[in-house]
């Protein structure tokens, strides 16, 4: 596939795009090298950080405490996370925190020289934006919103998200290899088998016309990187491991082994519009969301960031990751797919690939 390969070297080191259709995999293809300092070949069972593209195993989390009733997407946060409830906080709810409408965006994490608890105490100490009332005003949240629902992950389940979600979501769907964090010795053990990929950072210097030589992104790819969970952005593994998810929601929250691991109905509003027609302030485009996934928003013009490709059907959900990755699924097509480049040049180059790269995925299917 040309359009995944014209950018290796300059946009990205490697690559690694999977797809399955209707349950069989039709597409397991690597190419490039995942660690230019080892000389490593990329391979299928490469981990490489997802960044956001891990967004909706969060959202999942979530959704399997609501189907057992141990919390509701309407729940105030500071039900459960009194110390949230200040500042003007007091109306948030987890509904506002998935939708991307709590308006509490503009903080520098400081990721990962900051400890859990420090920067939780940053969030709680923040106000709402100017203007902002939550669930009527939208704009896509980084982080900060994502270290709330991973906290109250941490109270209502009595164990921390990251592990929770290992043990919940990720081992039951066959996602062994998919870690929000890595103790020094998980971390030990991948990189002695050379399976840890780096994510690399390929935009153009200031000033600059070509692409840089690739460098690893600071901090990423570290053993202290690893081990700070970020429900927003520290999911790593092979990408084919991630469209397993999508294929449990394809199938109304069924696992492969016939598990039900979240209710057909809950899976609705993980893959269906909830928030509809609202101006990002982030993006600065109009888009569609689920309750924590983005939807095909194509309707609102030909250059929404992190869509799908322009052959993906209007029902199309999924989450990208920035510069970076994809994980979506395509129910009218039986389709689910992941997608991942080591290397990030910049949003314009990326969008270009990742568009092009999608389309010749579907034209490839013949489902242009």
């Amino acid at each position: 596939m040309s359009a995944l390969t014209d950018g290796l070297g300059s946009l990205h080191p490697g690559a690694q795009l999977f797809a399955m259709l209707d349950g069989e995999v039709v597409v397991d293809l690597a190419i490039g090298d995942s660690r230019l300092d080892l000389h490593t070949p990329m391979s299928g069972e490469t981990l490489t950080l997802f960044l956001s593209a891990g967004k909706p195993l969060t959202a999942a989390a979530i959704a399997l405490l609501h189907d057992q009733g141990l919390l509701s997407f309407e729940d105030a946060v500071a039900k459960h996370i009194p110390e949230f409830g200040v500042n003007g906080k007091e109306q948030i709810t987890i509904r506002h925190l998935l939708t991307h409408t709590a308006g509490i965006r503009a903080l520098d994490t400081q990721y990962p020289f900051l400890t859990w608890q420090e920067t939780l105490g940053r969030i709680y100490n923040m106000k709402p934006e100017r203007d902002w009332v939550a669930g009527e005003k939208a704009g896509y949240h980084q982080h900060t919103s994502w270290y709330v629902l991973g906290e109250i992950i941490n109270r209502v389940a009595g164990v921390s998200f990251d592990r929770w979600i290992y043990a919940r979501i990720l081992l039951p769907l066959g996602m062994s290899d998919v870690h929000f964090s890595l103790t020094a010795e998980e971390y030990d053990s991948y990189e002695k088998a050379r399976r840890l990929g780096y994510l690399y950072d390929t935009a153009p210097k200031p000033n600059a016309q070509e692409f840089s030589a690739p460098r690893p992104i600071p901090n990423y790819d570290t053993v202290l990187g690893a081990s700070r969970p970020r429900p927003s952005a520290s999911a790593r593994g092979p990408i084919k491991q991630l469209a397993l998810f999508y294929e449990m929601l394809r199938n109304g929250g069924r696992t492969k082994a016939g598990e039900q691991l979240l209710w057909p109905e809950t899976v609705t509003l993980m893959t269906t519009r909830q928030r509809v027609g609202m101006f990002d302030q982030t993006f600065r485009q109009t888009i569609d969301w689920s309750l924590g996934l983005i939807l095909n928003s194509s309707q609102y013009g030909p250059a929404i960031p992190y869509q799908f490709g322009p052959h993906a059907s209007a029902s199309t959900y999924g989450h990208g990751g920035s510069q970076s990755s994809t994980g979506f699924c395509d129910p009218e097509r039986k389709l689910v797919v992941g997608l991942l480049f080591n290397g990030t040049p910049g949003e314009p180059a990326h969008d270009k690939r990742l568009r092009a790269t999608l389309k010749a995925l579907y034209e490839d299917l013949h489902f242009a």
